[in-house]
């Protein structure tokens, strides 16, 4: 009696080699790995006024960039920047596709890199094919050894570089190299070490095609507009290998010699010839590949290509539509008010809270008086003198305080105030407002409202 046969649920993935390939858009992916690489290491490494350009202080509630100081207060600030990113991914999707993912995506930037390596320590496609199948050898264990030495030591410098953006990287530095490391310094750098090297070493297009929620809603920002990289089905079937002698048309072939070089160069392992699919990153290898085949072939560029769905199937295409216009235009407007808003920025925050502990109290000389407590903050890189002041109600005026206050750079003060008026003029619950103004720039000033209380008319 047979025994019944059991299914596998489960079918590992298989791995992808994909085949070197040079071409426009092969230089272009490589420009922007190098640029977008280069900014990640570099940037840390820059100082201005003394201090490290680009840091997320954490622990101070600071975010330095270059010139400029942020602090939790500023937050919507973040909030315009993310809805600016936001838009800027829906404007370049409905316009080129996935122009992101093929050449400034995280994931596929550093998996290009550690392809290079992986090409450079085993060789080309075939030849990394061969050894894997190959028995372990001083050969194979050397290649593989080579490979991993390069991976792991690029991915533990990342994650140092990564940390470096949270902590002084010069400090962080000195502190590898005494073996002073604090626990969650080294935790975030080990781990942000490992997701590297486990994404973009073995992971990479499953990534992409099993992880990455814009895979699966990029359709919704594409049309028949779209600039997409497509096979033209019309020029090149039906599909055939030939002798380059031959006149295909006459044997009534088309352009596509079914080489396969189009799915050997593709990172994620699909067939462009077989339609729009979620799992291409639009990196253009495919483009590179037929083309350098359609050069060999003496056949005209372009039979897998950048082109519209309404291209390709002869009809008008209006790359500049509507939906273009809302999206630049949203996307400046935003652009400008946050440009404009931070430009204009006034670095001093002031906070105002009354003493709750009595409504007022009743001074000789028919005197009301409120307390308050200032909280002055100087968002500005340098000690800063402000002189407060206070209006809003007839006669009224500051007690205990100096003229002015001095705050450090990136500190708050608090200043402990107390506003008097004549009981004639205050009566009832009334608005005041206190003033800070920077006493070496005019213009660097901040009002707060706050309630005056008085006894009741």
């Amino acid at each position: 009696m047979n025994k019944p046969h059991s299914a596998s649920m489960y079918e590992s993935e298989k791995k992808i080699y994909p085949r070197e390939i040079g071409g426009r858009f092969d230089n272009l992916s490589k420009l922007a790995t190098i640029i977008l690489l280069g900014l990640f290491y570099a940037v840390p490494w820059f100082n201005w006024d003394e201090r490290q350009a680009v840091l997320f202080d954490l622990p101070a509630r600071k975010f330095h960039l270059i010139g400029l100081t942020l602090w939790p207060q500023d937050f919507p600030y973040l909030a315009v920047l993310l809805i600016i990113l936001a838009l800027s991914l829906f404007f370049f999707t409905a316009l080129a596709g996935r122009l992101w993912c093929g050449f400034a995506c995280p994931q596929t930037v550093w998996t290009e890199i550690f392809i290079w390596m992986e090409q450079w320590t085993e060789g080309t496609r075939s030849q990394r094919m061969k050894l894997d199948k190959a028995p372990w050898s001083w050969n194979k264990l050397r290649r593989k050894g080579s490979k991993q030495f390069l991976w792991i030591t690029f991915s533990m410098w990342t994650g140092f570089t990564f940390v470096g953006y949270f902590t002084p990287i010069r400090e962080l530095g000195a502190e590898f190299l005494a073996l002073n490391v604090g626990g969650w310094t080294l935790f975030w750098g080990l781990f942000y070490g490992f997701a590297t090297y486990g994404n973009a070493g073995y992971m990479r297009e499953q990534v992409c095609k099993y992880m990455c929620p814009y895979a699966r809603f990029q359709s919704a920002m594409f049309d028949k507009d779209t600039l997409i990289i497509s096979y033209d089905e019309q020029r090149g079937e039906p599909r055939g290998g030939r002798k380059r002698s031959v006149d295909h048309k006459a044997a009534g072939l088309g352009d596509c010699i079914d080489c396969q070089l189009c799915v050997q160069v593709c990172p994620t392992g699909i067939d462009i010839r077989e339609g729009l699919q979620y799992e291409c990153i639009a990196c253009a290898a495919c483009i590179d590949a037929c083309d350098s085949i359609m050069d060999k072939m003496d056949y005209p560029r372009g039979l897998v290509r950048y082109t519209t769905e309404n291209a390709l199937h002869n009809k008008g295409t209006r790359v500049l539509r509507p939906r273009m216009f809302i999206y630049g235009t949203i996307l400046l407007i935003l652009i400008a008010g946050l440009t404009t808003s931070m430009a204009t920025r006034t670095p001093i925050i002031l906070d105002v809270i009354r003493d709750r502990n009595a409504l007022y109290r009743e001074l000789p000389g028919d005197i009301i008086e409120n307390a308050y407590t200032l909280k002055v903050i100087n968002q500005n890189n340098r000690a800063r003198t402000f002189a407060i002041s206070v209006a809003g109600v007839e006669g009224i005026s500051l007690d205990g305080i100096s003229d002015t206050v001095t705050v450090d750079a990136g500190s708050v003060l608090s200043v402990p105030v107390r506003a008097r008026a004549h009981r004639d003029n205050a009566y009832g619950i009334m608005t005041i407002q206190f003033t800070v103004k920077a006493t070496d720039d005019e213009d660097a000033a901040v009002i707060e409202n706050s309630r005056f209380l008085g006894p009741t008319p």
